[in-house]
């Protein structure tokens, strides 16, 4: 008897721990402005150490560190400057992900990850890219809308100027498409209803509404990312002196720059898309540097981050950042901390520069892998022109 109560009891134990256990893949949601943000969550424990992935695409956004311990999760996403805390209680995780400025603290619900439903083989093709006729703060007549579909799965984003959404998926139910995305960044759902003239209508989050219409049916044109920002006088060579992320001072007319192809990043580790394009620009550095390539990024901070760039300094470890990483001020200073820019608004913007210093082009924005073909498009064109001017004598 004394046995069997043992064996019972070590059996009671396994069961409550496997029951606690929270280490797989979970269907969660956040409550952003009153709107519930469906997105996919995966979560890792080992003892007492607890580990956390937010979903873009393909890409994957880590927690930096986290603890699950009776019950209680705790998770820090140092990148972003946020962090999740949660309670599991019959079954679901319940608790607040303290977002950035954007997004602010937010309910947060979690419940086992279910086996999805067949799509719809009767849905509608959307599949390809449409235009969406805005009037943006920077000047933008139009934005992209790119989407890609297999069957009733879709994934789509729009993408501006300076990017895009993320990676929106979900699937054709009841006349419409529901997709919806959420990184620890961007917290968006959207209705794509296709209409009898062939257009679609677009809610994102509700109350903004847009109207998809085919390039070819479009009279208007997004802006072109290789032109929209550039330098006053393209003769001359740029010129900057500011701290790093230490406090030492790094100057243009340091030796290291000298006869090297130089890119300028204008970036902010409070920027979205500023963290879709540093994993490609850390890539790209290690790749060419060998070759005479110098990336520096300017990153303006938040009056917070000034005195200590904690989120930055996260931020370089997190994308494996090798290049140099420089702290001018705060967003709104850009223009007066680098007057040689020229109709600068889109974060992040990159400046190139030729061996001999003189500016050679430019490109806004930087698109994520929602974005597909475009993201990939984006990264071979970089690539070439680093090539093209490394090749330079």
């Amino acid at each position: 008897m004394k046995l069997l109560a043992l064996l019972l009891a070590v059996a009671a134990a396994s069961f409550s721990q496997t029951a606690n256990d929270v280490a797989g893949r979970w269907d969660a949601t956040v409550l952003f402005q009153n709107v519930s943000v469906p997105f996919q969550l995966e979560l890792a424990t080992n003892g007492t150490s607890a580990q956390a992935w937010f979903f873009n695409g393909s890409e994957r956004s880590t927690s930096t560190g986290g603890t699950y311990e009776k019950g209680s999760l705790k998770l820090q996403f140092a990148q972003f400057a946020t962090r999740l805390e949660a309670t599991l209680k019959d079954g679901a995780l319940d608790g607040t992900y303290f977002g950035d400025r954007r997004t602010g603290p937010v309910k947060f619900h979690a419940e086992r990850g279910k086996e999805k439903l067949a799509s719809d083989p009767n849905a509608p093709q959307i599949g390809g890219e449409w235009v969406l006729p805005v009037k943006s703060g920077k000047g933008e007549a139009a934005w992209r809308f790119l989407v890609e579909q297999n069957g009733g799965e879709v994934k789509a984003t729009i993408l501006r100027v300076d990017g895009d959404t993320g990676a929106l998926t979900g699937r054709y139910s009841n006349g419409k498409f529901l997709v919806s995305h959420f990184s620890g960044q961007r917290p968006a759902v959207m209705e794509i209803v296709p209409q009898a003239d062939g257009t679609l209508a677009l809610t994102m989050n509700v109350t903004t509404k847009y109207t998809a219409i085919r390039p070819a049916q479009a009279s208007v044109t997004p802006t072109n990312p290789d032109q929209h920002t550039s330098v006053q006088d393209p003769s001359e060579p740029f010129k900057f002196s500011f701290k790093d992320v230490n406090g030492n001072v790094v100057s243009s007319t340091d030796a290291k720059f000298k006869n090297k192809v130089l890119m300028i990043s204008m970036t902010g580790s409070w920027c979205p898309n500023c963290h879709d394009e540093a994993p490609y620009l850390a890539e790209l550095y290690r790749t060419y540097r060998g070759k005479g390539l110098e990336i520096v990024g300017m990153s303006f901070e938040e009056e917070e981050q000034l005195a200590n760039p904690t989120r930055l300094k996260a931020f370089i470890k997190s994308y494996g950042i090798e290049y140099t990483m420089l702290v001018p001020g705060i967003p709104d200073e850009a223009s007066q901390k680098l007057p040689q820019l020229k109709n600068f608004n889109a974060w992040p913007t990159i400046l190139v520069f030729g061996r001999d210093g003189k500016f050679r082009n430019s490109h806004a924005g930087f698109p994520s892998d929602g974005s597909g073909a475009v993201y990939k498009q984006t990264k071979r064109e970089i690539a070439a022109n680093v090539e093209r001017l490394l090749a330079e004598k």
